[in-house]
């Protein structure tokens, strides 16, 4: 059997989007080479000139592991799968840890969301207005906005994903959320990708750019307003910068990045300033929440000839599963342990929600089959070797991750050393100052 060597790393020798290419460079090379390897580590970083040749820095055993939300794109059920796991998954976390006000934010270091899922993470990051810390909505509050402004916005006979057209009654609903809050305004790290027609490319929406210069800083409303642009029905959402020195023109982050897992992971490994003792997959606790696969004739007559809105969410969804079985590649060994992947098998025998008439009843039947996907297997990707049904329902894996996050959060109290060192912005400034954050 021959042998894998490391040979130096090659450019690509064609356009391929710069993004994408360092995500799963990166991960190929943790998968292959290790993460023992002092070669890997962040050529001058605080971890890197502390560690001995082949040998790993003495407090990365005690700093903890950074815990990661990923949340995809729309999907079949326009991210109320998402926000329903969500929802259990807090409900788990106050049971666990014997806090009633417990909250998703209190759980997680960094929280990446696309299109529907942008929107859910922007609610339950953002802070508050009460000046306690606390984030906007609660994930049962996310989950009642998502489903009652899943009704008032979408128009009917279009397949829908949430907030479809920017008209002025979404524009006042998100205002009305979040006012002039700004990507600086939230409570951790928080990615939200949309594709910027005017470059021709992925712009990945980050807290951490936000907090080096306000070129980079933007209103979380329009934030939201373009990761779930539909450029199928109303094309781009323009937008520039709290300076105004930055104009992008957004449609779907779903196109973009349909699953943000990977670009997580990527921010968490490269940005030893805030995560200085991530330095692989084995100091990370993934959860990768899906909104369900498309079953058969979810797309009425004509599979073999969808229309163009049914051909972007196809593509969404097949580039989602890949992600997934890259990232459940890179973890390992470990997969099983620090990754998880909530995903649902479709609608199964259910109708479509796009034949039905009502926007009400597209709703019903959607966080039905969202609850039904929850009570399924989870299904887990293999090395090499595509998928398999597990052992435990969704639900039960959540309840599982709840316990583990908790553990986390007490195995933080005793440690000296921080896990995250979270940026801190002065307001409405652009400098940002550092500090130490070992506990959350």
């Amino acid at each position: 059997m021959a042998l894998i060597t490391e040979a130096a790393p090659v450019e690509p020798s064609f356009d391929v989007d710069k993004l994408s290419y360092e995500i799963f460079s990166i991960l190929e090379a943790k998968f292959l080479f290790g993460y023992d390897d002092p070669k890997l580590f962040v050529e001058g970083s605080a971890l890197a000139s502390a560690t001995p040749a082949g040998k790993l820095n003495p407090g990365k055993k005690c700093a903890g592991k950074v815990r990661i939300l990923s949340i995809d794109a729309g999907g079949p059920t326009d991210g109320l799968l998402a926000a329903k796991s969500l929802a259990f998954l807090e409900d788990s976390l106050r049971r666990s840890s014997g806090v009633q006000d417990a909250c998703i934010a209190d759980f997680f270091d960094i929280a990446a969301g696309s299109g529907s899922g942008g929107v859910l993470a922007a609610l339950l990051f953002t802070k508050g207005e009460d000046g306690r810390g606390r984030p906007l909505f609660s994930a049962a509050e996310a989950l009642k906005f998502l489903a009652e402004n899943h009704r008032q916005i979408s128009r009917p006979k279009i397949v829908r994903r949430l907030f479809r057209r920017p008209k002025v009654s979404v524009d006042r609903v998100l205002r009305k959320v979040f006012s002039e809050e700004t990507l600086k305004d939230t409570l951790k790290p928080l990615l939200i990708p949309c594709y910027d027609l005017s470059s021709g490319g992925a712009f990945v929406f980050s807290r951490a750019d936000a907090l080096e210069t306000d070129g980079f800083d933007f209103k979380m409303r329009e934030v939201c307003l373009a990761t779930s642009a539909d450029p199928t029905a109303v094309g781009a959402v323009e937008m520039k910068s709290i300076d105004g020195q930055t104009k992008i023109a957004a449609v779907d982050g779903g196109i973009a990045m349909s699953n943000p897992t990977a670009a997580a992971i990527t921010h968490v490994l490269n940005n030893k300033q805030e995560f200085p003792y991530a330095n692989g997959v084995e100091d990370l606790m993934v959860v990768s929440l899906g909104n369900g696969d498309s079953s058969p004739g979810l797309y009425g007559s004509g599979m073999m000839t969808p229309a163009p809105r049914d051909l972007v969410r196809i593509a969404g969804e097949g580039v989602s599963d890949m992600v997934d079985q890259s990232v459940s590649m890179a973890f390992g060994q470990s997969w099983s342990s620090n990754y998880v992947r909530i995903q649902g098998n479709g609608f199964g025998n259910r109708k479509s929600p796009v034949q039905k008439g009502s926007n009400s009843s597209s709703t019903k039947l959607q966080l039905e089959a969202a609850e039904e996907m929850l009570k399924q297997k989870n299904v887990e990707s293999l090395l090499f070797r595509g998928k398999k049904i597990g052992e435990k329902t969704n639900k039960e894996k959540l309840n599982w991750f709840a316990g583990e996050l908790v553990k986390e959060n007490e195995r933080r109290k005793t440690s000296s050393y921080p896990t995250v060192v979270l940026k801190q912005a002065t307001p409405r400034s652009s400098s940002a100052t550092i500090s130490s954050c070992s506990s959350n």
